[in-house]
């Protein structure tokens, strides 16, 4: 399992889950001692965005038709985006973002190897997948970090473009139905890493019973709302 945070803030912290479209407007979950500094947060959520970037970025040099490398892009652009203003905030509030950032190479990178498909179709799908389930998540933890918290989370929620994915893999399973179940499997497939990752960052050496059931509601969200993702994709979650 990889994880990503290890520092904890001190007693009395509050990460809240907030709504973000496809999450629901009535769970709002508390949670105390589980949210990382506000250096780990930013310097991991810069650098998730700039992977999605690379990713992206590689699925583009491989594609060879013109139509979907231009809507590649558009979803590669966003994610750069992001990840610039990311990096903005953090020289803004007087760090360096290559050593917020640095820490969190090998881990997050182990992730993204191990959610690369053999074919480009997996890899689109594990794109808009993960980044997807982890922008929620970081979303949730955005709760804990007050004016920049909420700087964050008006980042995350900007456009993604990553309905130019979403079209290119229905157009997929429409010309093969052997694709639908193919990267069914492989979404399903897909959840399991990408919680391991959200839950190393909520889960102390021990969690008692209390705890585990303020953090229930909370991947019940992100199953949700992975659930609507590979509907609206013709997928069964």
């Amino acid at each position: 399992m990889v994880t990503w945070f290890w520092q904890r803030r001190p007693q009395g912290r509050v990460l809240t889950l907030r709504s973000r479209g496809e999450m629901s407007d009535t769970t709002r979950v508390d949670f105390e001692e589980l949210a990382p500094e506000i250096d780990t947060f930013l310097g991991q959520a810069a650098y998730l965005q700039l992977g999605y970037f690379e990713t992206l970025s590689e699925l583009i040099a491989s594609t060879p038709e013109l139509a979907q490398k231009e809507s590649l892009s558009r979803a590669a652009g966003a994610a750069l985006t992001k990840h610039e203003e990311l990096v903005a905030l953090i020289r803004a509030r007087g760090d360096d973002p290559t050593a917020l950032m640095l820490p969190f190479r090998e881990p997050l990178d182990a992730f993204r190897r191990a959610t690369h498909g053999v074919r480009p179709q997996e890899t689109m799908l594990s794109v808009h997948i993960t980044a997807g389930m982890l922008d929620d998540f970081y979303l949730a933890l955005s709760a804990s970090y007050g004016e920049t918290g909420d700087r964050v989370a008006k980042i995350l929620r900007g456009d993604d473009d990553r309905q130019a994915i979403v079209d290119i893999i229905g157009e997929t399973i429409s010309s093969d139905e052997q694709w639908r179940s193919l990267l069914a499997l492989w979404g399903r497939r897909l959840v399991g890493d990408t919680l391991l990752i959200a839950r190393a960052a909520l889960r102390p050496a021990t969690l008692a019973a209390a705890e585990e059931k303020k953090v229930e509601p909370v991947f019940t969200e992100l199953m949700s709302a992975h659930s609507r993702r590979m509907d609206a994709m013709g997928l069964a979650a």
